[in-house]
């Protein structure tokens, strides 16, 4: 899913959704379940999928350097019974790249959970199917794996149609010789649907869906991959700094040099909904600082989504496809530095646009200190300058506190007869006050909805009164983007109050 690239500091990117100009060919098809890595630096390769309830085999290339896409004659073996050469058709499979060569094993075809294990030479476009010996991985979806240098690849988790898995394999594509490593001691809780980076010589995995809880949002790294290390493996669950991500599944983490970016995926909605949330937001786990750190963005961000692909492309990242729970995507967008010529493209006015919906672009510090444009609530553009994405039905939401029926009602039914209903502002602050000083175990379900808005409301204000890039630098509102309290997980409410008492405070 990547190509190995140094990036500059995370600062403020540009999110553009590719248009004709930028690539000749015919692009792939929507799709999601798919991958897409990067060979060298020259080309990108996509595989399989799945889209309008069919699995896809098909290879689909982008050739960096001429900016084309391309469909190539591939030769070589087949799958037992099926006609043409190359893996069957499937989806939720895993794809390593190593030199000039793409490996793909396991994924899903219909209802079958797939176990074999193929080879594409990108030189000469060859397929070839792969015989492994040794401890062989059951068949499998949805698992997670990466390069290990430049000859083994080590693959964790999955879901094999009857139980999520932890095992953790490594496969050296030189002998071809399976190997299931033995960790002893705690261990993450099996999982699928997850996220698996080598960083030096630690397998770093977040996320996925298990069978301990619906989806999960925990960082775990795993030692004594390598048998260079002498290193008995283990695993440790890490606890960053910073904006870590909410839990979710089916998201990507492309690696950019000092950086790991995080985009996308699914989670529940939270412990008022049996619906899912899908995301599109960007994070960095900062491999210097060790935290993790909202990146940045401006323009309007993609749709939300999960099961894309993201690859680094030098300084620039192409998101394809994914799911949202109803749609399948066959967009393209570029997430690129602010500098960069397809950021400054959308600073033209278009024929027929309306110059009101220009875009932030600039400086980062130097843009944070300037007024909002003209047209645009105080409340979008404070969500375009966090990289947090909001739509104007959203932010329609954003009313003053004796506009907000719920929270007036609220607050009269609280104050009771301690203080007169007529008088609305000192009935607010009555109830401010309640929530400064009770702890999150008694806040009420009926509270939730206008506190959450309160919370809001405070930041907008805060914002407002202060444009500075310091207050884009706090980390007091993690919970800004929720558009309602069916969101709000258990967990969160100890974080919104903790944050709400912040924000009163000044």
């Amino acid at each position: 899913m990547l190509l190995q690239q140094q990036l500059p500091q995370p600062t403020r990117m540009h999110w553009a959704r590719a248009d004709a100009s930028d690539f000749g060919g015919e692009i792939p098809a929507p799709r999601s379940g798919h991958t897409a890595v990067g060979i060298g630096k020259s080309k990108v390769v996509v595989f399989g999928g799945f889209a309008d309830k069919r699995f896809l085999a098909d290879i689909a290339v982008y050739d960096v350097e001429n900016r084309l896409w391309y469909t190539p004659e591939c030769t070589g073996s087949g799958s037992d019974g099926q006609a043409g050469v190359g893996p069957s058709p499937r989806a939720f499979h895993i794809a390593v790249v190593i030199d000039c060569n793409m490996f793909i094993f396991g994924g899903r075809s219909g209802g079958k959970r797939l176990g074999d294990f193929w080879m594409l030479d990108t030189d000469i476009w060859q397929w070839s199917e792969m015989t492994g010996f040794g401890d062989l991985p059951s068949p499998r979806e949805f698992a997670a794996a990466s390069a290990i240098g430049n000859r083994k690849i080590v693959m964790y988790g999955g879901w094999d149609g009857k139980k999520w898995l932890s095992d953790v394999y490594v496969m050296d594509t030189m002998s071809l010789e399976w190997t299931e490593l033995s960790v002893a001691g705690s261990a993450p809780p099996p999982r699928c649907g997850h996220s698996a980076t080598m960083i030096e010589k630690r397998l770093l995995i977040f996320g996925g869906r298990g069978g301990t809880g619906p989806i999960m949002g925990d960082l775990w790294a795993l030692k004594g991959v390598t048998e260079e290390d002498n290193e008995t493996p283990g695993w440790t669950q890490l606890k960053l700094p910073g904006h870590s991500p909410s839990a979710r599944c089916g998201h990507s983490v492309t690696s950019g040099g000092p950086y790991l970016l995080l985009f996308g995926g699914h989670g529940t909605g939270g412990w008022l909904s049996r619906y899912d949330v899908y995301y599109n937001d960007c994070i960095v786990l900062d491999r210097v600082s060790v935290q993790w750190k909202r990146l940045p963005t401006s323009n309007e961000p993609p749709p939300p989504r999960a099961y894309h692909s993201m690859t680094c492309i030098g300084p620039r990242f192409l998101l394809f496809g994914g799911f949202d729970g109803k749609n399948t995507f066959g967009d393209l967008w570029w997430l690129v530095p602010e500098d960069d010529p397809i950021a400054k493209r959308d600073l033209v006015p278009k024929v027929g646009s309306d110059s009101n919906h220009s875009t932030v672009t600039g400086d980062a510090q130097q843009s944070a200190l300037k007024e909002p444009q003209s047209g645009e609530s105080p409340t979008l553009d404070l969500a375009k300058r966090l990289g947090i994405p909001l739509s104007l039905e959203t932010s329609a939401n954003f009313v003053d506190e004796i506009h907000d029926k719920e929270l007036m009602e609220l607050s009269s039914r609280f104050i009771g007869e301690s203080l007169p209903t007529s008088d609305q502002l000192a009935c607010i602050e009555a109830l401010r006050d309640h929530w400064r000083s009770s702890p999150s175990s008694s806040i009420q379900l009926q509270e939730l909805g206008p506190l959450l808005r309160d919370y809001q409301r405070l930041i907008i204000r805060c914002y407002v009164e202060n444009p500075t890039p310091t207050f884009l630098e706090k980390e007091d509102r993690r919970l800004f983007h929720l558009k309602n309290a069916s969101q709000l997980r258990m967990d969160d409410i100890p974080i919104l109050l903790s944050e709400y008492r912040t924000l009163l405070s000044t």
